[in-house]
């Protein structure tokens, strides 16, 4: 009984010292003006709808250090900005993982990325998991007026965007993006994290270094994605113009609705399904095989090219020349132009 009660005292003294401790403390900051950036280095950023004619950036912080870091405002390159500043070189976010740690060169004034020539350089700081340094980082949320232009630019960690209507850029360099709901210009770019974009509508640009990228639910003038390395999804995607590049991975996109389509990969198969006829699809692979399914309307002049794979046009066409590595001829109408060129694969032609 002793015991016990000892232990229950504890407790209670355990969850009465934390009920003690202060919640983190929220700073609020406005941005005047139709272009804004914000720049962070370490930390969780979430970017929302906003009302007002104001972007508003909320901003909490974290870590031992919080206390050292600045926010500096300014304005370059025609944005108005704010930047968390972080002190020395060394930021320990132990978020990232303890093996885990990204260099980035940041400017006097706490900015990073954009045009050297432009912004200038900056010094050498590195963000990591573990280790000495500067103990900190800042979770911040930016709230954003419909038809504003807005950078974030936030080194490591997630970011999630939802119901943004305006021109929206993204940059990390160990950060994984996830958005939702925008309408207007997207541009999500990351050096390393996967990126995923559900219901947006605009022009949109896809760019990570090293992780996949999924898209569903896309509309717009065009759709472009690149990945040096990871796999690409999509479904539900109409657009006037779908680019994809990938130098490893594969590729599999469902329910296609674009008027023009270039798919290029260096190593991974290709699978395409258009829902609607195309005026020009491309498709070309270093390794890799090739699966297209196309509707019952589709027609196109067809050249199609393999290294090592067969080819089996499993549609109504008019042959020109049919081989095990080459085939031309004419699918439907043929007012269209269809181009697959694979080095190592196999290629199929079926119906949706």
């Amino acid at each position: 009984m002793q015991m016990r009660g000892a232990v229950i005292g504890a407790c209670a003294v355990a969850a009465a010292v934390l009920a003690a401790r202060p919640a983190r403390a929220q700073e609020r900051y406005t941005l005047e003006g139709e272009r804004v950036a914000v720049y962070n280095l370490a930390g969780q950023v979430r970017v929302e709808a906003g009302s007002g004619s104001s972007v508003v950036v909320e901003l909490t912080r974290g870590g031992e250090d919080a206390r050292q870091l600045a926010v500096r405002r300014g304005e370059a390159g025609g944005f108005r900005n704010l930047a968390v500043a972080y002190p020395g070189d060394r930021v320990i976010y132990p978020a990232m993982g303890r093996t885990s740690s990204t260099t980035v060169e940041v400017r006097s004034n706490g900015t990073f990325g954009g045009d050297r020539r432009l912004l200038g350089g900056g010094s050498r700081v590195t963000v990591r998991g573990s280790g000495s340094g500067t103990r900190a980082w800042a979770d911040v949320r930016v709230l954003v007026p419909a038809g504003r232009t807005v950078a974030v630019h936030n080194a490591v960690g997630r970011v999630d965007v939802s119901n943004v209507r305006g021109d929206l850029r993204v940059n990390g360099y160990a950060s994984s993006i996830h958005a939702t709901g925008t309408r207007g210009p997207l541009n999500l770019d990351t050096g390393s994290g996967g990126i995923e974009v559900t219901d947006a509508e605009g022009d949109i640009r896809l760019d990570t270094g090293s992780g996949g990228v999924r898209a569903t639910n896309v509309r717009g003038a065009g759709l472009d994605i690149d990945t040096g390395s990871g796999g690409v999804q999509g479904t539900d995607l109409a657009v006037a113009r779908l680019h994809v590049d990938v130098g490893s991975g594969g590729v599999r996109l469902d329910a296609v609705d674009a008027r023009i389509v270039d798919i290029d990969t260096g190593s991974g198969a290709v699978n395409l399904r258009l829902r609607r006829d195309a005026d020009h699809v491309k498709i070309d692979t270093g390794s890799g095989g090739v699966t297209l399914a196309v509707p019952a309307d589709f027609g196109a002049e067809a050249d199609i090219d393999t290294g090592s794979g067969g080819i089996h046009v499993n549609v109504p066409a008019a042959v020109r020349r049919s081989a095990r590595d080459h085939f031309t001829g004419t699918l439907g109408d043929g007012r269209g132009r269809l181009i697959i060129d694979t080095g190592s694969g196999g290629v199929q032609i079926v119906r949706s």
